[in-house]
């Protein structure tokens, strides 16, 4: 009789811990495991920035530019498209990718969440100077994308109040895909925004007092930013690094540095610097790296906070901040 009650006891105090071990195991519905949490593919990488920020622990990201990579022109293998077609989420800036916004188009247009949408884009000749009949040629010459004056500059990423609001948008978004998530998306989306709202304090104040305000540019990638802080861009090529300047412009550029006083001329991480070399030994300027942060490269530690404040230490320098 003792043996056997023993026997029962220890098979109930079995059963007890394994219920509770599996209860241990077992993750809620609200709480994100490698198999619930939402396939999030992006298109480059700030839209890889806030999904991985607003998104957290609830969603895993692919980002279909990989480091080292120019993103304006992006050509997806099969096996992307494929990551798009079964994506929870797509996240992508339309006009921005050719190939992204096609395979949207056919693939996951009901889940696909446009940043350009958030609020309107600055028309792409709106950097474009006015010297006469002359500065009339150079801004067709300097827009090679510019077509019919209705194109869009989308660079928005470079304002950090617009990607701020980009974020809250997109943890709206997450949230009607995940609703046991939505109060987290919410908070996340709260702390990048006031880590962008800082980060927009520190240029507005960085930039207030300059010896000068133009900014030469490799490519015509920082209007935003320039509107932002009260800078005048000039870009050597248009909203393409692969835009070819003819001569004529690379001249022009040059004059115009000189007329500034401009000491510096930028180039950016992932094309190469020689056009910028160009026109700074026309200008007797040097160069430096001004980051359109459309990428990261390979073994880069940073990321967008850090990129940017490391443009407004070379903004500074270039334009003679106070």
């Amino acid at each position: 009789m003792l043996r056997r009650t023993l026997a029962i006891g220890a098979t109930a105090l079995a059963t007890t811990v394994s219920l509770a071990a599996c209860g241990d195991n077992e993750p809620s519905a609200a709480e994100p495991t490698s198999t619930n949490r939402l396939d999030v593919v992006v298109a480059f990488y700030p839209l890889q920035y806030i999904a991985e920020r607003v998104g957290g622990d609830a969603v895993t990201v692919t980002n279909l530019a990989k480091p080292g990579a120019e993103p304006h022109d992006l050509e997806l293998s099969p096996q992307q498209v494929a990551e798009i077609g079964q994506a929870d989420l797509v996240v992508h800036l339309a006009g921005f990718q050719p190939q992204v916004d096609e395979a949207i188009a056919g693939q996951a247009a009901d889940r696909a969440f446009d940043a350009a949408t958030v609020e309107p884009l600055r028309d792409a000749a709106a950097d474009a100077h006015d010297h006469g009949e002359e500065g009339e040629e150079h801004a067709e010459e300097d827009g090679g994308n510019h077509e019919s004056g209705n194109a869009k500059d989308p660079h928005v990423w470079l304002d950090p109040t617009r990607l701020a609001r980009i974020g809250d948008q997109l943890a709206a978004r997450l949230a009607a895909a995940a609703p046991a998530s939505a109060s987290a998306f919410t908070e996340r989306a709260k702390a990048l925004h006031a880590d962008l709202d800082t980060l927009d304090a520190e240029f507005a104040t960085g930039l207030e007092t300059c010896q000068r305000r133009e900014i030469v540019t490799s490519h015509a990638a920082f209007g935003y930013l320039a509107e932002r802080y009260h800078l005048e861009q000039i870009g050597i090529s248009g909203l393409s690094p692969d835009d070819e300047p003819p001569a004529r412009r690379l001249a022009d550029v040059a004059e115009e540095a000189r007329e500034h006083a401009a000491t510096t001329i930028f180039f950016e991480t992932l094309v190469s610097p020689k056009v910028a070399e160009t026109i700074a030994r026309e200008a007797g300027a040097k160069t430096a790296v001004l980051d359109p942060i459309e990428g990261l490269r390979p073994g880069d530690t940073g990321d967008y906070l850090s990129i940017m404040r490391d443009n407004l230490a070379a903004l500074r320098t270039a334009l003679g901040c106070q």
